[in-house]
């Protein structure tokens, strides 16, 4: 496998780097996407460490040095990459930012814009599985919407606000995907490229069809708090089951059948919901 080194890319010219670049000297067709993330990662380094060129010609270099593989959803460009590497710095004092996300910078501690391409489970710092810690979840949320909650930023620069408002609204749609389960897993698949898509629903057979008209039905029937209860607490079991069966099929790396897990669980969360409206009705 074709290998570089940053260090030594970095110690390359800008006009170098460029006209291997076009002379196609080391953009083979044949590379794998692993072998061109490493490369963009090191070229783009590399730029950062040439301070004496301006930014017109690093972007004219970046556009030219690593195609997008079109057969791959993925966009390998460099300023995509640059974002989970090390390569960002501060907008304002220019300082590298060495966290990832960065939400503030250590050197001057002015916000940052939000991060492109990291998932939620890196905004939040929680690990990237299907039963994760909801208590760590919400402790984590909870001191980010502090430090970037928009009133602390209201004598600052519009810039600085700005990004305050983008960050923690980003806060919130991370905390609010990963809260739940079924949220939590649709975005899990979609991050491995997978939907699941209105009135495509492969996993609605007959069976469940009837379960779930069934289940509707005594709802709509229901006469006492108790009797609402009871289909509540069956459906909560449901519920309770079917994570069990998705976070298995999740770490065995079966998508197709944590998929249409995923789209049970969705039905029965909708009649978890009408519980909760049929008790509120008693009140």
């Amino acid at each position: 496998m074709f290998m570089i080194q940053v260090p030594r890319v970095s110690m390359l010219r800008v006009n170098t780097l460029r006209v291997l670049c076009r002379t196609g000297t080391l953009l083979q067709t044949g590379w794998s996407l692993k072998d061109r993330q490493s490369l963009s990662r090191a070229v783009t380094c590399a730029l950062q460490c040439c301070v004496s060129t301006d930014s017109s010609s690093i972007r004219s270099l970046q556009q030219q040095f690593v195609p997008q593989d079109r057969g791959d959803k993925r966009d390998v460009r460099v300023r995509h990459l640059c974002t989970a590497q090390v390569c960002l710095t501060c907008w304002n004092c220019q300082h590298p930012l060495k966290q990832k996300p960065a939400f503030f910078c250590e050197s001057c501690e002015v916000v940052q814009p939000p991060p492109e391409d990291t998932s939620y489970f890196s905004i939040l710092e929680c690990d990237c599985t299907f039963t994760l810690d909801t208590l760590k979840l919400q402790k984590k949320y909870l001191q980010l919407q502090r430090l970037l909650h928009p009133d602390n930023f209201s004598q600052k620069s519009e810039r600085e606000q700005g990004y305050s408002e983008s960050q923690s609204a980003l806060v919130n749609k991370a905390y609010e995907t990963l809260l739940k389960p079924l949220s939590r897993g649709l975005y899990m698949l979609e991050l491995q490229g997978l939907n699941i898509e209105e009135g495509t629903d492969s996993a609605v057979n007959s069976e469940l069809l009837m379960e779930l008209m069934e289940i509707n039905e005594a709802l709509d029937a229901v006469e006492t708090p108790q009797e609402a209860n009871e289909i509540g607490q069956d459906t909560k079991g449901k519920l309770a089951d079917l994570t069990e069966q998705i976070d298995t099929a999740l770490n065995k790396g079966e998508l197709q059948t944590a998929k249409a897990l995923l789209t049970k669980m969705k039905y029965f969360a909708n009649i978890e919901e009408k519980v909760k409206e049929k008790l509120s009705s008693f009140m």
